[in-house]
């Protein structure tokens, strides 16, 4: 069950499931439970899931067969270490960072006297 600690419900499903994959609770070749399966198990909805699942996705832990559903991967302790969900959170943080210090560079710039403004692109 996705509990309410302020952490999003999809990182906290994500890491539960990545956490099954390394016990090989869930073993390599092993299918996911489906979607909707998740979402009774954790109490979330089917988008929550479904965001979880592609996190595992993006990690290369689990492959999806169209139609078949979502397996744990043959290779998911092999090649690159999966990025963590703390690693992932360092990376948005960042990239909020530098979004923010990047629209206070625009800013401060747009308001410079003489300086041409920019219509926003569409």
């Amino acid at each position: 069950m996705v509990k309410k600690t302020g952490r999003p419900g999809y990182l906290q499903i994500a890491d539960e499931l990545r956490e099954q994959i390394r016990r090989g609770t869930l073993a390599p070749g092993d299918p996911l439970p489906s979607t909707t399966r998740l979402a009774e198990d954790y109490d979330a909805s089917l988008s929550v899931v479904k965001m979880a699942v592609g996190i595992l996705r993006n990690e290369g832990l689990v492959i999806g067969q169209q139609g078949k559903g979502v397996y744990v991967r043959e290779t998911a302790t092999a090649g690159t270490p999966a990025a963590t969900a703390e690693d992932l959170a360092d990376i948005r943080a960042t990239i909020k960072d530098l979004t923010e210090r990047l629209e206070r560079v625009e800013a401060t710039l747009s308001q410079q006297p003489g300086r041409p403004r920019r219509s926003p692109r569409t």
